[in-house]
């Protein structure tokens, strides 16, 4: 299959697994449909009109051969299933030691942007073997990320943030391209991923960064610069909760549930207050909405997770 022109090649983790079960599923209905029409060719021509047939039925019941067209087609969809279960989960589950990447989809292009500062267009730059996590949104409407080499693709949404991940196993340029029509030049919405060795994605990363200051840094300047300080400080006395460690955490919120501070719940903390107050806090944080771009926000949750035990940003470049 990788030498038909119609077939992306594989180039990440995933890819094999995904292939592996298509085909499987692939050849088992090719396997049940000529099964089917193989014994509806042989019984239409078998009992036709005229035929010299015995056409008695002998035996109204015939366990055995119900228990085997029963017990036979479950057991092999509960295998299907378990391994689909298996695959969706190491889709769907990002490796904890994933190099983080923020891309924003806007009509019609992808901004991306590294933790150092570094910022593309309709270009991602990535390691070779290192698992890759992007958190993804959108600045108008719905668009897909999709990189068919590496067999991902997810729906980047307005208004909340989305992850995907991904660990290229070859070095090369590779298609990007939106997978959801999202306007008029949506089939011109497209860009390559460029997956480089180690140490020459790192003279990348390094060399073109001229300027540019890292997602952390920014965001401490524009936390302080928004008067966020002032409320989420640290000691007793604060307005707002602390913000140490609280990225990954479990939050209690008034009402008596819980969630967890992911993107998500940051990205909504902050545009929408009110939405999740936590529980011994009053709703008085006002609202960020029109205030900051898709950027802004990135940085300020790139901030916020680079905050450690001790309060002070940790190595986020």
């Amino acid at each position: 299959m990788q030498n038909l022109p119609i077939y992306p090649e594989q180039a990440s983790t995933i890819a094999r697994d995904f292939d592996l079960f298509l085909f499987v599923l692939l050849g088992l209905s090719v396997f049940f449909l000529g099964l089917i029409v193989l014994l509806v060719v042989f019984f239409s021509i078998r009992y036709r009109a005229g035929s010299r047939v015995n056409r008695e039925l002998k035996s109204p019941d015939n366990y055995k051969l119900e228990i085997f067209w029963t017990v036979v087609p479950t057991l092999l969809v509960l295998l299907l299933f378990g391994w689909s279960t298996k695959i969706y989960f190491n889709y769907f589950r990002v490796p904890e030691n994933a190099q983080e990447i923020f891309v924003t989809g806007k009509q019609w292009m992808w901004k991306t942007q590294h933790l150092n500062g570094r910022r593309e267009i309709n270009e991602l730059h990535v390691p070779v073997n290192t698992p890759i996590k992007l958190t993804m949104t959108s600045e108008d409407v719905i668009h897909s990320l999709f990189v068919p080499e590496f067999r991902v693709k997810k729906d980047v949404l307005p208004g909340t943030y989305s992850t995907l991940w991904f660990e290229a196993t070859k070095t090369g340029v590779f298609n990007l391209f939106c997978a959801e029509y999202c306007g008029t030049e949506h089939a011109l919405m497209k860009g390559n991923v460029y997956v480089m060795e180690l140490p020459e994605y790192q003279r990348w990363l390094e060399e073109g960064n001229t300027g540019d200051i890292a997602m952390a840094s920014s965001g401490e300047h524009l936390f302080n610069r928004m008067g966020c300080v002032v409320c989420h400080r640290e000691g007793s006395g604060a307005r707002g909760p602390a913000l140490t460690g609280l990225f990954g955490s479990e939050v209690q919120l008034t009402g008596g549930e819980t969630t967890v501070a992911d993107e998500a719940y940051l990205r909504e903390s902050i545009m929408n207050p009110k939405a999740h107050v936590v529980a011994g806090y009053t709703p008085l944080m006002p609202t960020f909405e029109g205030q900051l771009s898709q950027d802004d926000i990135a940085q300020l949750i790139s901030y916020i997770k680079s905050l450690d035990d001790a309060g002070d940003p940790g190595s986020a470049s």
